[in-house]
């Protein structure tokens, strides 16, 4: 029969369960921290395609746009139809570091030809797309768990975790399948993290005020990927975001077709 003493003497100490709570709460982060980042790398390269894919189909438009109140305000010769017509020619106007926006499509002197023949049926290089496979995906997330710079406890070994996982996240950004391995086994061959030693409750509490306050910047992060335009169209396709981009490519030519009839007719009215 086990007394209460006995009972007293195996029950964990405040610290024990402090450390306890540490070490789950350290655990929930770092899956959080994986779910965040595989969500951004998915709008970033989603939102790369739709650039490429539609980028030159609004340019298009835009341009449109500007000949046809041009157009207009030649025909008509109204103040109203001139300013609108200025504010019109002033959204298409090429900017500094547009090249860069635009991401090679389109530099200060007009659209480039990739882009100009996928307003027309001529052949065009697919735009370059970066989904990591399910492979590197796997090894993101074990790469993640081990090496995660919060299970750290010195600062020596943070630094050296941060490093690594710098490298790790830009090899899963590129989907390279074949670097997350290296960088596996480069993990796998490194030196041993030290044992978790007993920690202070003054010390406990302070740890886990800090991945309270990194999942809350995270949650933030999160927040504004969810609200973004971008990852409002991958919630309508979520399976098929090709299908979507094809979908609102193909309204986009329409709208450009029937600008294109609009200003032939007005201009030969003219």
């Amino acid at each position: 029969m086990t007394t209460p003493e006995a009972e007293q003497s195996q029950a964990p100490r405040p610290e024990e369960r402090l450390e306890q709570a540490v070490r789950a709460a350290e655990q929930a982060l770092i899956e959080y921290e994986i779910a965040v980042e595989t969500f951004r790398v998915e709008v970033e390269n989603f939102s790369r395609l739709h650039e490429q894919k539609l980028g030159p189909l609004y340019a298009r438009i835009e341009e449109l746009d500007a000949q046809i109140a041009e157009a207009r305000a030649a025909r008509t010769g109204d103040a109203e139809d001139i300013r609108r017509a200025e504010e019109a020619r002033a959204r298409v106007l090429p900017i500094p570091g547009v090249e860069e926006l635009l991401n090679g499509w389109m530099d200060g002197n007009g659209l480039f030809p990739e882009a100009a023949a996928m307003l027309t049926d001529q052949a065009v290089r697919p735009p370059e797309r970066v989904r990591p496979s399910e492979e590197a995906r796997k090894l993101y997330r074990e790469l993640a768990r081990k090496a995660h710079p919060d299970l750290a406890q010195e600062e020596d070994e943070r630094r050296r975790r941060e490093e690594f996982i710098t490298q790790v996240n830009a090899a899963y950004a590129r989907g390279d399948a074949s670097l997350l391995k290296e960088l596996a086994e480069e993990w796998a061959a490194g030196p041993v993290p030290p044992e978790r030693r007993p920690s202070h409750a003054e010390e406990l509490y302070v740890r886990l005020e800090w991945l309270a306050q990194r999942k809350e910047l995270l949650t933030m992060v999160a927040r504004e990927l969810e609200e973004g335009a971008i990852a409002g169209m991958l919630r309508l396709a979520p399976d098929d975001p090709d299908a979507l981009l094809e979908e609102i490519a193909g309204r986009l030519r329409a709208d450009i077709e029937q600008r294109e009839d609009q200003l032939a007719g007005l201009q030969g009215q003219g």
